[in-house]
């Protein structure tokens, strides 16, 4: 392993909380339906812990596996306000269909001018619903002069830098290690920039993410992937990587494994 390639969100980053608020509120901007407006107001005011103690946001992570970009939050969410469940990717997928490709475009859009005010205008607050995991955070520090390592995300290079900084971990990263959602729509083209940009061959690349999906958008390059099962994904996501020949890793076992 020359390359460390990491997802944000579910592996740096415990972020749904923040997810969560921005995709109410952007919902709620674009279709302000009583029932989203109250989840929405219901949810300002409450703490992280406490917005995961909420039943709808916990439908909400459920799904979150079976989703790629910020448009799949406004997919979720709709599920979570007509009180159904997709139960596997296909189900998903026809919910994303039947939400419709222009409402999907502007929630995208509207969702990253929403979080980059959120950010802005009310720090204080939105760093309060992004914290990392710390034994995570804890590996990185150790095993940094190990590893090239690298993030690739769907997230914002913006968001990413400030909350790697609050994190500790913003002198861990090279500038052209951070790849973030301009890198283009999927991992795999997150992954082949990488490759490019350091010249190490796919086989040499280890790459960590909380999506099976995603994993699998990487694996025909020659990336290894390692389902990381701290993150927003269960038994199911978790057992369908291992019969898909994804390593599983908790944190407790994330450093043996992939250092010795």
């Amino acid at each position: 392993m020359q390359i460390l390639a990491l997802d944000f969100d579910g592996v740096i980053s415990d972020s749904a909380p923040e997810s969560w608020l921005v995709t109410l509120r952007t919902y709620a901007a674009l279709r302000p339906a009583t029932e989203v407006v109250a989840r929405r107001d219901a949810s300002e005011a409450l703490s992280a812990a406490e917005i995961r103690a909420d039943a709808g946001y916990r439908r909400f992570v459920e799904m979150m596996p079976l989703g790629n970009r910020a448009e799949d939050f406004a997919v979720a969410l709709g599920l979570v306000l007509a009180d159904r469940d997709a139960e596997d990717q296909s189900s998903f997928d026809q919910a994303y269909v039947d939400a419709g490709a222009d409402f999907l475009a502007s929630f995208h859009e509207r969702f990253y001018e929403t979080r980059a005010h959120f950010r802005e205008n009310d720090p204080a607050r939105w760093r309060s619903l992004l914290g990392p995991y710390p034994a995570f955070i804890d590996i990185l520090r150790r095993r940094a002069a190990d590893v090239q390592l690298a993030i690739a995300t769907a997230k914002d290079r913006e968001s990413v830098l400030q909350l790697i900084a609050d994190y500790g971990i913003g002198d861990l990263f090279e500038a052209r290690a951070l790849l973030d959602k301009t890198a283009g729509r999927s991992k795999r083209a997150h992954l082949a920039l990488l490759q490019e940009r350091f010249g190490v061959p796919f086989g040499e690349i280890v790459f960590v993410d909380d999506k099976v999906n995603h994993l699998d958008d990487v694996a025909g390059l020659g990336v290894q992937g390692v389902l990381a099962a701290w993150g927003y994904n269960g038994v199911r996501e978790q057992r369908l990587a291992r019969d898909l020949g994804h390593r599983v890793c908790g944190l407790e076992d994330f450093e043996p494994a992939l250092f010795g």
